[in-house]
């Protein structure tokens, strides 16, 4: 019997936690602790626990399959590849678009990108960061001029004060809770602004600020009003750091706090209590995630949380800043690989100067100056779809609405470790290697990159994801540009076009328990931990105060919706469900979708807890399992969007954010009403 024990990252959250796989003839059987690890030290949560059955899954796609006669058939790669590049050669650069994934390694995703640039003509690329940060980069390149981490999460525990905004950090990155608790143990307040009673808030929280879905602004606008009649703002900071003190003073004096109570629900004494401790904490840290971004006003959102943060000057220093909660195993690294409308690799916005440093780079020509489409219009828009790693029948907003558009395609392509929703609408369907089934890197939260070996084969005829690329491009008249022939060459090439990734090796990250943070200019450059340590990433250096109004929502509930729906995650589910539903004891903890509501409205609609109920939106309905709590307040209802069978997208707003384009996911306005 050979049994070995092999080093590897979980394939879940961001936090990037170390796990050891125990295989035996070829097969993943168990894990066990990564003591040694930095970031877990030997700690997983449930989902880590749990990281590698899905890959055992008897529904793993495993030959390509191509629809004949309104059925998906099994199919060779040559007939899938050639089919797929004769039709994209149908399609024009205004007709064509690519769906990445926050799960594809970097290498995949820098080809991806690539792909979609050079061979099809267009910015039409994008991934999930769309639905859950593209608030951050539109806030915060204003305010401080990137819209990454900006500090180590190990830092996390040197902070006296933490905000968590709109994060339900103990049951979304359990390991970072880890190090919130290890600051608690110091003595430090932890804030939390969300608009349920979760865990985190019940057993992280020292104040609660228990706000009206869609009122962030209302709360952090009077939190700086708070902070400046107190005298409470750091004047050195602000002098020498920031422009724009005097314009946000005069903005905030007009502030009626009578009307921020009102609007908002939470009571001025409370507001007044954690603008105090943030201002006093000589650290403060703010953590915040998709309860702050997910709104038409989720920009202004993170304006308001970043001028908090300035007026403090809580930026700079290890554990300090606004650090974004990334969902997605490489959420932050596909984003820096370009799989963005508006970004080439390295987080270089579209303009003729960056298109030549490509053009330079890659030895083409004519490579697309305009920004692209974003995500839900994309869907809408383009009649030729290639979706790798995603599923936005489930993901996207309004799904009644998303599944006319896929419907309505001229040719869909995914491709994907299982058929999932999207997948079960394509004319061709191809088999993806996953995980530690190929080698490659991922860059979690903190910019913090690792790498993952390939531990096992992949399933019959699966293959990783930049080898398709590769393969469709060859097809497409593009060898020359994409002839690679593994991971490894692809990150020599990131590194020649990613200069803060430039000092990483493969060689490194292999020595490098925890990785290494970028920027990492040489290679005997350590990473960079702390950004903003001297100056900020605007162009003249400063910290610049943005002034923001509050803007409502935009569905509000009315006699025929009275309910104001809100959306989000379980510790046991991952985004879809595609893997953890696949993952028998992760299912088995929370198998069905379900609805949170107030006892007082389950009496008035005599919900009993367990009671199958319809909610129903403007958009559609879906049937989910009363669960009667004061978690929600009364007025509210929750749903987490992991479940097929009562998928929270079928009732979602898709209201975007006019600067960013982020769907307002986390307010619409449903009713609810007991099955008979």
């Amino acid at each position: 019997m050979n049994i070995e024990y092999h080093p590897a990252i979980c394939p879940y959250c961001s936090c990037g936690c170390g796990i050891y796989l125990v295989v035996k003839d070829g097969q993943i059987i168990g894990q066990e602790p990564w003591k040694d690890h930095p970031i877990n030290e030997g700690k997983n949560c449930p989902k880590g626990k749990n990281a590698y059955q899905f890959l055992y899954a008897e529904d793993r796609l495993k030959s390509p399959l191509v629809r004949k006669n309104g059925v998906l058939e099994e199919v060779s790669w040559e007939e899938a590849l050639d089919l797929i590049a004769a039709r994209f050669k149908e399609a024009s650069p205004q007709t064509f678009g690519l769906l990445a994934s926050g799960k594809n390694t970097n290498e995949d995703a820098y080809l991806l990108q690539k792909f979609t640039r050079v061979v099809m003509g267009t910015n039409n690329v994008e991934y999930c960061g769309r639905l859950c940060h593209s608030p951050t980069a539109a806030g915060l390149g204003p305010t401080v001029g990137s819209g990454v981490m900006p500090i180590s999460q190990l830092d996390l525990e040197l902070a006296d004060c933490i905000f968590l905004a709109g994060v339900n950090l103990k049951e979304t990155f359990p390991l970072m809770t880890m190090r919130v608790l290890r600051a608690k143990e110091r003595g430090a307040k932890v804030i939390v602004m969300d608009p349920r009673e979760t865990t985190t808030a019940r057993y992280l929280g020292d104040i609660h600020l228990q706000l009206k879905p869609g009122t962030d602004v209302v709360v952090l606008n009077a939190m700086m009003r708070v902070i400046l009649d107190e005298g409470l703002e750091d004047e050195s900071f602000i002098a020498s750091r920031t422009v724009g003190i005097d314009e946000l003073r005069e903005h905030l004096s007009s502030l009626n706090l009578e009307e921020v109570e009102a609007i908002s629900g939470v009571p001025l004494e409370t507001i007044r209590e954690a603008a105090i401790a943030y201002a006093r904490a000589e650290t403060g840290c703010v953590l915040y995630d998709q309860g702050l971004n997910q709104h038409i006003s989720g920009t202004d959102n993170v304006k308001a949380l970043a001028s908090l943060a300035l007026l403090a000057g809580h930026y700079g220093r290890p554990g300090t800043g606004l650090s974004p909660t990334r969902g997605q195993i490489n959420g932050e690294g596909t984003g820096d690989m370009g799989c963005l409308n508006v970004f080439y690799p390295g987080l270089k916005r579209v303009s003729e100067q960056v298109v030549k440093f490509f053009e330079d780079a890659w030895g083409v020509e004519n490579l697309p100056a305009q920004p692209g489409l974003p995500y839900t219009v994309m869907l809408q828009k383009v009649q030729y779809l290639y979706v790798v790693g995603t599923n936005p029948l489930m993901a996207a907003p309004d799904a009644n609405g998303v599944r006319q558009a896929l419907e309505a395609l001229s040719f869909l392509v995914v491709q994907d470790i299982f058929l999932t929703e999207t997948a079960q609408l394509a004319d061709v369907v191809l088999p993806a290697a996953t995980w530690v089934e190929r080698e490659g890197t991922h860059t979690w939260v903190d910019r913090r990159v690792q790498k993952i070996d390939q531990i096992v084969e992949p399933p019959s005829e699966a293959r990783p994801d930049w080898w398709v690329v590769c393969q469709l491009a060859e097809r497409m008249g593009y060898k020359d540009k994409f002839d690679f022939s593994s991971a490894r060459d692809i990150f020599g090439e990131i590194r020649r076009c990613v200069p803060t990734y430039a000092g990483i090796t493969y060689e490194r990250l292999s020595r490098t328990p925890g990785g290494i943070q970028w920027p990492c200019p040489s290679e005997d450059h350590p990473g960079t931990p702390t950004f903003f340590v001297e100056k900020f990433n605007t162009p003249d250096g400063l910290g610049h105060f943005q002034p923001v109004d509050y803007c409502p929502p935009a569905e509000l509930p009315d006699e025929e919706y009275p309910y104001v729906l809100m959306t989000g995650r379980s510790i046991f589910h991952y985004h879809t469900g595609t893997m953890t539903r696949r993952t028998p004891k992760l299912d088995s903890e929370v198998p069905d979708g379900f609805v949170q509501i107030n006892p007082a409205d389950a009496a008035n609609g005599r919900i009993r807890n367990g009671d199958v109920v319809t909610l129903r939106s403007r958009r559609g309905s879906i049937d989910a399992l009363a669960k009667v709590t004061t978690d929600v307040p009364p007025r509210m209802v929750f749903v987490p969007f992991h479940f097929a069978e009562a998928c929270a997208n079928v009732l979602t707003n898709p209201a975007l954010d006019p600067a960013c384009k982020m769907p307002e996911y986390k307010v619409c306005a449903v009713n609810v009403e007991v099955q008979q």
